[in-house]
């Protein structure tokens, strides 16, 4: 039997992070060595798990992955991080700004690297479908509305861009509303509109464990890849 892959949780505090916990704590083909947070944690460890500030993060144990759901702020040290140690990443971290992102595309040449704005099945195939509706639609306006909960600090969400991006690459020019609002834990609506007609393409998510199934999958499939930048898509 192999032995369960490392994992490293970069953003633990958060709703996301406290998910990920949980359900790593289900398995048995992975195990948490670190879950960092910004904040200096109340306990050193959890649930067997040993728990760092963001301050620390160099003085975490090896890991083999590391995921990271965390804030802009915080990214460019987990980055560094996992180069340092030659681990994989896999990030679903928004609002990134086009340098940090230019850094994970150069970071996929040493280390295996997966960003994903939504780590869902089910809006990897929407952002599929998304794709070729423009391309067979040419010409109808397309607007994209998410919702999400009132927490949520970036808007449009990075699902919504990963979806207008979708649809830019089949010539469409979409545009975009957010809604935050309660405890929504994500909506996604691209509709495509032309005189007389309608066309509308949703994903409604109702519980985060689904975002967080889904990153634990990523990680456990990038561990020991070689080096590159993957989708997710390919991974599932």
């Amino acid at each position: 039997m192999n032995a369960p892959t490392r994992l490293l949780i970069h953003g633990a505090g958060g709703r996301m992070g406290q998910a990920l916990l949980r359900l790593c704590a289900q398995r048995d083909d992975c195990r948490v060595v670190a879950a960092v947070s910004a904040r200096s944690p109340s306990q050193r460890v959890v649930d067997g798990v040993p728990h760092f500030a963001a301050a620390e993060l160099g003085g975490a144990p090896d890991f083999d992955v590391a995921i990271d759901f965390s804030l802009p702020a915080g990214f460019d040290a987990i980055l560094a991080a996992c180069l340092a140690r030659g681990a994989a990443l896999v990030s679903g971290t928004t609002g990134l700004s086009e340098a940090q992102h230019a850094a994970l595309d150069t970071a996929g040449a040493r280390i295996g690297v997966l960003w994903s704005a939504n780590f869902s099945l089910g809006v990897a195939l929407l952002e599929d479908l998304v794709e070729r509706a423009a391309a067979a639609l040419p010409g109808w306006d397309c607007d994209i509305i998410e919702m999400h909960h009132s927490r949520k600090q970036d808007a449009p969400s990075g699902t919504a861009l990963a979806l207008g991006a979708a649809a830019q690459r089949e010539g469409a020019q979409p545009r975009y509303a957010s809604i935050r609002a309660g405890d929504i834990v994500g909506e996604h609506l691209v509709q495509f509109t032309a005189a007389g007609e309608r066309l509308e393409l949703a994903h409604r998510a109702g519980s985060r464990d689904i975002f967080a199934g889904g990153a634990i999958h990523a990680a456990l499939a990038l561990a020991g890849r070689p080096p590159g930048l993957h989708r997710l898509r390919d991974l599932l």
